[in-house]
Parts: C-alpha cells; structure tokens; sequence
C-alpha cells in the first residue's frame, strides 16, 4: 500500500483563495454515469477561469490516481460525465494491473488552446493541494509534460513530471498498446507477426503517433484518421500510412481496429460498420455501453478491454509513488504483464462464451472486494 487514504474532507484552504472546492457527489448522482462513487469535488473560479471536476470513484485498494482532461465540453453535465466514466475506468484498471491505487480523475472544463492559462492552472493546483493525500493527478487530453511541471510545483500530488522521473506516459502508454494488440492478434491467428496485416489506427496524438511507429517498423500497414489534418499529412509522409477521414475509418477494410482518440466509439450505430476482427487501442471508455461487448462478441470481434490495453501509462506514472522512487526498468519489465493478462481474459471469455468486458471486469471486482473497506 503506498498510503493510508484520507478522509472525506478536505484541507483547509487559504482565506484569500478566490477558489471554492464544493462536494457534488449528490448532484453527480442522477447521471447515468454515477456508479457509487466515493466523492466528487467541483472547483471554481471565476476570477481565474476554473471549472474543475474531480471524480474519485474507488479508494479500496489505494489513493485514487488519473489524469486531468482538459477539454471543452457542450455541456457541464457531459463534462462530469467525462469524469465519471473515466474515474471508474481507472478503479478497474489499477485493480487488473495490481496496483495499490483507487480510481479518479479530473476534467477541467475548458479549451486547452484559449483557456489554459497560468491563472487557470494556479487555481487547480490549489484544488489538488486540498485533495492531497485522496487523489493523485498526470497528464490527459489538453495537459502537458509542461502543464505537469508546473502543477508540480505547486501542489505535490502531481505525478508524470519531470521531477518524478517518470515524465510523459504516453510511449509507456503506446507500448503496453502495442504488446497487447499483438497478443490479441496472435490469439486469433497463432503467431504475432504483423508484415502485411493491415490495422486502422483512429487518432494520432501522442500514444496514437507511438503506436503506429511500433507498428510500420513491424511492417504492417497504416490507415489512419485524425481531426487535425497536418498530423494525417504528416502520417502519410513520414509513416508511408493510408489515411482517410475519422467518420470513414470504423468501417476501413482492415484486420485491426486500433482507436486511440476519445472515447465512447463503439455503440450500436458503429459497431456493424467494422471490417476488422479485432479491436485493440489507447483510447479509454472505448464502449459506449458495458453492453456493446456483447455486440462486438455477437460480430465474432475480438475487442481487448480498454482499461486492460492501456494501462501502461498507469503502470508508468505509480512508479513515482513507489517508496524506492521511479526505476525505468522496472516499469518496463511490468509491461508484458499487460499481454499476459489479455491472454487469460480471451481463454476465460472463450470458454465461458462470454464477453471480453465482463471477464475483465469480474477480475478487477474480484480484487476489490478482497481489498479493505473505502476509507
């Protein structure tokens, strides 16, 4: 166990803050998403710019740990929804990763590109500092190395940092994608050789960009899709990869699906549009429902559990909770962990003719129903 988890309350924060830290747990609970979480904090402040949402879902195995997204939602429902999906996510895959931490994240409510201010973040790492001891923070969509650093320096519940050791998860992140895609690969075809096997890769930001560099030196071919059409040029020169449009890429002829953007890609409406019989990628929340396991089952589709795939970045960022400090080549030698644990899951859910999902997700409730109680 890294540490004890606080209470509920938080600590005392500075008269003069113009930030105010409310629980929202009650409010949060009327929302679909809403799956006993512990405790969610809203941060405001209006002077500086925040709207911050942190979800901490589970704490029986440790302090809860996830990344901040910063990202500019329609709504602040669909923002705290963001944070309650993905704060469960990170329960389940602390706990199939075996690792002594809970389940949180944070989104804070806003454009990276316009709002993310130095104001902005000094509010939040005010935020984090009256959650330190309950909630450990890295990096997500719209927060930076940089963005990190500078948290760090403010409130010590920060990790993926320079000073940490640990520094961006993403490639960390991108090779335990990469292990566990030729896993899955190599379950269905009995080798994992990947020259000539064509994989369709959704998203080229850091993991994204990681994973396909992996994946050309293995020889397999690229088609790939992104909002931003300089990386998708730069793809096609650089990568030598096939790209299209990202509303043309789930039904890409290919072999393998790999969506590493934002989540909730595989529903009802997309699901019968795939060509690939496996999916495997970075993304979390790939699901738009628990459910739609079910239907990628029904379709003969192999589907590696997100929060299974892509716990590499988590495995990365504990390191700079472990006592002994952050050890590179520990982290790394954990990573085939990742493979071993999707093999187990495609020959449980086989023989049980289940879907891949529930077989994960019994394993990590089977891990938290052995931890102690939440604090």
């Amino acid at each position: 166990m890294l540490m004890q988890v606080e209470t509920r309350a938080l600590r005392k924060q500075a008269a003069t803050s113009s930030l105010t830290v409310t629980d929202i747990t009650a409010q949060a609970a009327k929302l679909e998403a809403f799956d006993g979480h512990e405790c969610i904090w809203l941060g405001r402040d209006e002077e500086r710019g925040l709207t911050a949402i942190v979800a901490i879902h589970d704490t029986r195995l440790g302090p809860a740990l996830g990344g901040t997204r910063v990202w500019p939602h329609e709504t602040f429902d669909a923002a705290l929804t963001d944070a309650l999906r993905l704060s469960r996510g990170m329960t389940y895959k602390a706990a199939v990763a075996n690792l002594p931490l809970g389940g949180g994240k944070a989104v804070i409510w806003a454009d990276p590109a316009r709002d993310k201010t130095p104001q902005l973040l000094d509010a939040y790492a005010e935020m984090l500092a009256q959650l330190d001891g309950q909630y450990f923070t890295a990096e997500d969509v719209g927060l930076s190395l940089a963005d990190a650093d500078y948290l760090r320096e403010r409130a010590r519940n920060v990790t993926g940092t320079t000073k940490g050791g640990s520094l961006n998860p993403s490639p960390v992140t991108a090779h335990g994608v990469y292990l566990g895609l030729k896993a899955a690969f190599a379950w269905r075809n009995g080798h994992d050789d990947l020259t000539g096997v064509r994989i369709a890769v959704q998203g080229l930001g850091s993991v994204g960009w990681a994973l396909c560099e992996r994946l050309r030196d293995d020889g397999a071919k690229l088609i790939v899709s992104d909002i931003n059409e300089l990386r998708v040029a730069k793809a096609r020169k650089e990568l030598g990869a096939e790209t299209t449009t990202p509303d043309a890429i789930l039904a890409a002829e290919a072999d393998i699906f790999a969506p590493c953007a934002l989540g909730a890609v595989l529903s009802a409406e997309t699901i019968p549009l795939l060509q690939a019989g496996i999916v495997a990628g970075a993304a979390n929340n790939q699901l738009a429902g628990h459910d739609d396991a079910k239907l990628l089952m029904d379709r003969g589709i192999l589907y590696a559990p997100d929060y299974v795939i892509n716990a590499g970045g988590l495995i990365n960022v504990a390191g700079e909770l472990d006592p002994d400090g952050y050890d590179r080549e520990r982290v790394m030698a954990r990573l085939p962990e990742i493979p071993r644990t999707l093999t187990d899951i495609f020959a449980r859910a086989e023989k049980q003719g289940r879907p891949t999902n529930d077989v994960a997700r019994e394993i990590a409730e089977e891990r938290l129903t052995s931890a102690r109680p939440a604090a």
